[in-house]
């Protein structure tokens, strides 16, 4: 207790310095935990976007292309299924479910999902937790829309307003449906994905507002009661998401899609494929974790450094010490205690700092990326970078530990001042 007492006082001396040491540390640990946290949250939220689906259908492309529009409304699709394959397909013996989904038109930059009302009955996130309705009812009429958590927040919505679809995925549309909008017949609970993003309305819905539209143009106009006198049964729809009765037959089935001949269409396991993404976003992700590793090397190597220089300054009072007793091993303990300190601290006001970061930027990145990050205790892999830091900090004290410890006291007492 004596020596860490005297280790308290002896950078309380210097605090000026020590204090440019501390706040080194702590950002460097303060980014190091910010990336591992975002890295780990971000593999969750993927993760939980999407459960109890066996297969993902859609057009032929790239498997991770597919994952993500049809899943979590990136990008979008090269090519469309026909109807009648998918009747064809969903009818199969060995599907229990499927759920169709058309993608291509936005309100206010939140992209709009056309299904049906198999997405609120067997759509499944985070392990096996259903869609809930916070108020409201799902669509049964075919200008109604049920809206994500997150697109009722930001743009204040409440059931019973009404909404206009507009056409294509951007946020900025100047081709808007304002001659049938859309009456909000519910709102979902949050659920972390891109479903609290999304405005879902029926399929019938979809074809009602493109009524009267040849390839993406609108040639005549079809006012909206006009368009419930038409046949609204989709030509084509974007993806549909498959359950089977057993998964078992998981292979066969994805075999059949894959080699289906009416049209060229892909089946993909999503969370194989989701598992690919990630191989694929390894090597940025180690890349990034070697980079902010370099950061803490870069501060610790800097409290070598200011240490190192500051011994032959300190040489005056390693021999005071020793002449008042102190053994060269109490002048080792000093120093390392006080180099393990400076690190012990700079970890601890890191944390701090990664807190009040996450607290800060958490808004932002839910409501622009609608990625949670939680507020938790460290998880053991932070926990086990924490104390690789500590171990280098100590290491790092170990060699000007060393330096004061050759120090004589005789060396040291005929310094001139």
């Amino acid at each position: 207790m004596a020596i860490l007492s005297l280790a308290v006082k002896s950078l309380l001396n210097r605090r000026f310095t020590v204090g440019l040491i501390l706040f080194s540390i702590a950002l460097s640990v303060a980014l190091l935990l910010g990336v591992e946290r975002l890295r780990t949250e971000s593999r969750t939220a993927f993760a939980n976007t999407i459960s109890g689906t066996d297969l993902v259908v859609g057009a032929r492309t790239g498997a991770i292309n597919l994952l993500l529009y049809s899943v979590f409304r990136i990008g979008d699709a090269t090519n469309n299924i026909s109807w009648k394959s998918y009747q064809e397909l969903a009818s199969n013996p060995l599907v229990k479910w499927t759920i169709p989904l058309s993608l291509g038109d936005a309100h206010r930059g939140f992209r709009v999902l056309a299904t049906n009302a198999d997405y609120f009955r067997h759509y499944r996130f985070a392990g096996d937790r259903q869609l809930a309705l916070a108020e409201g009812h799902p669509f049964d009429a075919v200008y109604q829309a049920v809206l994500g958590a997150e697109v009722a927040r930001k743009l204040g919505y409440r059931v019973g307003q009404q909404i206009v679809i507009a056409h294509g995925t951007g946020e900025v549309s100047f081709t808007e449906h304002g001659d049938k909008p859309f009456t909000v017949a519910g709102i979902l609970k949050p659920t972390g994905t891109p479903v609290d993003r999304t405005v879902h309305i029926p399929l019938a819905g979809m074809e009602a507002i493109h009524a009267g539209w040849v390839q993406g143009r609108r040639m005549t106009d079809v006012g909206a009661e006009q368009a419930l006198q038409k046949d609204l049964t989709p030509n084509t729809i974007t993806a549909f998401l498959v359950g089977l009765k057993s998964r078992i037959a998981t292979f066969r089935v994805q075999r059949e899609i894959n080699d289906y001949r009416r049209e060229p269409l892909l089946a993909i396991l999503p969370g194989v494929t989701l598992q690919r993404l990630w191989d694929l976003m390894g090597i940025a992700e180690r890349v990034l974790l070697l980079v902010t590793g370099l950061v803490v090397a870069v501060g610790l190597a800097g409290m070598l450094t200011v240490m190192l220089a500051g011994l032959n300054e300190r040489r005056r009072e390693m021999a005071i010490l020793r002449s008042v007793g102190a053994r060269p091993g109490h002048i080792l303990l000093l120093v390392t205690g006080e180099s393990l300190l400076l690190t012990l601290l700079g970890m601890l006001l890191g944390l701090a700092l990664l807190y009040l970061g996450l607290a800060a930027a958490r808004p932002y990145l839910e409501n622009a990326y609608g990625l949670y990050l939680s507020l938790l205790a460290p998880s053991t892999r932070e926990w086990q970078l924490l104390g690789l830091i500590g171990l280098s900090g100590l290491l790092v004290g170990l060699i000007p530990g060393y330096r004061a410890y050759r120090y004589s006291l005789s060396d040291g007492m005929s310094i001139r001042i």
